[in-house]
């Protein structure tokens, strides 16, 4: 591979933020399922591909700006024979070949290969399957685990770098990240939602539509509910170690951004019943 900033056009300097949108862009235009066919868009994917991975890991990003691998993720050269993570160079594997006292050739299992992966907040509730590019452009089709959480890390075993003189090879450990989403949030394997209703839905009570992860269901407001009435949709959470947690629906009033002449006359006229005091708890 080149250089993995020359490869995403970015500069030396550039953030984690400036390179994520730089591989988000080129990936998206360079896909296979986008120009199927391309060969040379293929190659170029990969090539993104492996940049992507070698500079979104700080750590391997620092020792390839310190000079320490190169940018295929490989140690450079170094006097003792031996790389940071306990791979032999080619000197290394060769004498202790000659040394090891066996007739067959030096044994090592294949290094580890770490990757990261981004997944939808729906997808990584839900599971399924995710086709990856692997940073040697291998595509593996990788299993989404239901109720998946950022951090998690799941093993490929055998895809990752070749074992020597006939070693098993080394893992590939994919590390998740699940993106956040515009109105679900988690909460341990709960679901929590707020859901905007209007003055009438919570003064007369009504049946409004509610988005679930698994698709809209409908709830019943109860009549007087007040913003932050919470409203539990039971097993509509995520699936966790004890079974499935809850969706848990705060509803919160809205009333119109535009001025309503009629409910202007409303409020002027409405009087609340003798002794009501929405404040009173906060003894002011």
């Amino acid at each position: 591979m080149t250089d993995p900033y020359a490869e995403l056009g970015v500069a030396r300097g550039a953030s984690a933020e400036e390179i994520r949108r730089a591989y988000r862009k080129l990936a998206k235009d360079l896909h296979p399922d986008a120009r199927p066919g391309d060969a040379e868009a293929e190659e170029r994917f990969k090539r993104v591909t492996a940049a992507f991975n070698l500079l979104s890991d700080a750590e391997k990003r620092a020792r390839f700006d310190r000079g320490e691998i190169d940018s295929d993720g490989n140690e450079r050269g170094r006097g003792n024979g031996r790389g940071a993570e306990g791979a032999y160079t080619d000197f290394g594997d060769f004498f202790s070949g000659m040394f090891s006292g066996d007739s067959g050739p030096f044994r090592t299992k294949g290094v580890d290969t770490r990757y990261r992966l981004s997944v939808g907040f729906i997808e990584a509730a839900s599971g399924g399957r995710k086709r990856v590019v692997m940073g040697d452009g291998k595509s593996l089709d990788l299993v989404i685990p239901e109720g998946v959480r950022t951090g998690q890390v799941l093993r490929l075993r055998g895809q990752g770098r070749p074992g020597r003189g006939g070693a098993p090879a080394g893992d590939a450990l994919v590390e998740i990240t699940v993106e956040d989403h515009p109105f679900f949030r988690r909460e341990g394997d709960d679901i929590r939602l707020e859901l905007p209703i209007t003055l009438n839905e919570a003064v007369l009570g009504a049946k409004v539509r509610v988005p679930t992860l698994s698709g809209p269901v409908t709830v019943t407001v109860p009549k007087s509910s007040n913003t932050g009435t919470v409203l539990r949709l039971r097993g509509r959470g995520v699936k966790g170690e004890k079974g499935r947690g809850d969706q848990l629906v705060k509803l919160v009033v809205h009333l119109p951004e535009r001025a309503d002449p009629e409910l202007q006359r409303f409020a002027e006229t409405w009087r609340p019943a003798r002794g009501y005091d929405p404040r009173k708890k906060m003894d002011i």
